[in-house]
């Protein structure tokens, strides 16, 4: 299943300036979604983030693999309308920078869920198939009211 962005706006509470997600891409599976994101200089955080070497946070990468597993869950009816906070970071990798003129692809893969609680596997590359990981790590997640 494929995504725009105003219909990724109907499934997640997020707005600008706290959504890192542009389109998904696929759901090759009910447990796993690709996402992108194209990383621009117009984005508002490289006027203070190393303003004179932009490079993409990495806070912010792992802000858009969690709006990418939050798309994933509000998919399932069960969940629709809820919302999905973060509840820990695991073994969080960060391999490569990324700057303006590259595009993430969020990968991300939902490994177990118990009740409200939930942990996904989760990887950044450069290419949706092949390419460079950015990062990669593991997400727990609540699903609330």
């Amino acid at each position: 299943m494929k995504l725009t962005s105003d219909q990724i706006q109907q499934i997640l509470p997020h707005r600008y300036p706290f959504l890192y997600v542009d389109t998904v891409v696929d759901t090759p599976t009910p447990t796993s979604i690709i996402a992108k994101k194209n990383i621009t200089v117009n984005e508002a955080i490289f006027q203070g983030h190393f303003p004179n070497k932009h490079v993409f946070p990495g806070v912010l990468i792992v802000e858009g693999l969690a709006d990418t597993g939050a798309i994933l869950v509000l998919l399932n009816p069960e969940h629709e309308g809820k919302y999905v906070f973060f509840a820990g970071i695991n073994r969080i990798r960060f391999r490569k920078m990324v700057a303006p003129g590259d595009t993430l692809y969020y990968h991300v893969a939902l490994k177990n869920i118990r009740g409200t609680i939930g942990i996904a596997t989760v990887k950044a590359t450069l290419d949706a198939l092949d390419g460079q990981v950015v990062c990669d790590g593991e997400i727990l997640f609540a699903i609330g009211n």
